[in-house]
Parts: C-alpha cells; sequence; structure tokens
C-alpha cells in the first residue's frame, strides 16, 4: 500500500494515514475493490494505535472512499472516487470557462493530458 507514518510531520499519525488512503484512492493507485489491510494489522505495521487506524477507516467510509464489509475486511469504494472525479471535473470546467476556453478545446486539453 505505501504508506509511511513521519512522526515529525506537524500532521497528526490519523490525518497523514486518512490522507494517503485518500489520495491512493483518487489517484487510482488503490483500486475499486481492492481490500485494505484489517486494522489490527495495519496499525501494527505503521506502528500506530488500532484506534488510530480505525477512526482514519470511519472518516474514509463517511467520505465514501472506503465500505466495510462487517468480517470479510474493508475495501476501496467506487463511490468515493467517482465523487471525487466529478467534483474535479465540475472545478476544471468553472476554471476553463472563467479563462473562455471552449468545450471543444477544454477536451483536446484533456485528451493530450491522458497522453492519447
Amino acid at each position: 500500500m505505501g504508506i509511511s507514518i513521519e512522526a515529525s510531520s506537524p500532521e497528526s499519525p490519523f490525518a497523514q494515514l486518512r490522507d494517503q488512503i485518500r489520495r491512493q484512492v483518487l489517484s487510482g493507485e488503490l483500486t475499486p475493490g481492492t481490500r485494505l489491510p484489517t486494522v489490527r494489522a495495519l496499525a501494527t505495521d505503521l506502528g500506530l494505535a488500532a484506534n488510530t487506524v480505525a477512526r482514519a477507516y470511519r472518516e474514509l467510509e463517511g467520505l465514501g472512499m472506503i465500505e466495510t464489509r462487517g468480517r470479510a475486511g474493508s475495501f476501496v469504494s467506487g463511490e468515493g472516487a467517482e465523487r471525487a472525479a466529478r467534483e474535479a471535473a465540475h472545478a476544471f470546467v468553472d476554471q476553463l470557462r472563467s479563462l473562455g476556453v471552449e468545450c471543444d478545446r477544454a477536451i483536446a486539453l484533456v485528451r493530450r493530458a491522458y497522453g492519447g
């Protein structure tokens, strides 16, 4: 999963964990359906209290980024990433409109950014 907690960071371990998982979901590094480590296993791996990991998972679940399926574990949800992508698209369109960029040009810019 590639998560590291920096003890010297001004950001709390909980916030670091939550934000790193969120970024990985939004970037597609963690895809919908990916099973996350158990709270206990991730806490042990990162040297954190289980409650810290549980809190991060609860917040991510509240954001729609992950879903907990009882004893089956926690999984990346498609809902949160989809919602974040829609929000990013709306923000992108708003900014391009303010710059006077037409729809066809905006689509061409997106295609180029995706490498296609």
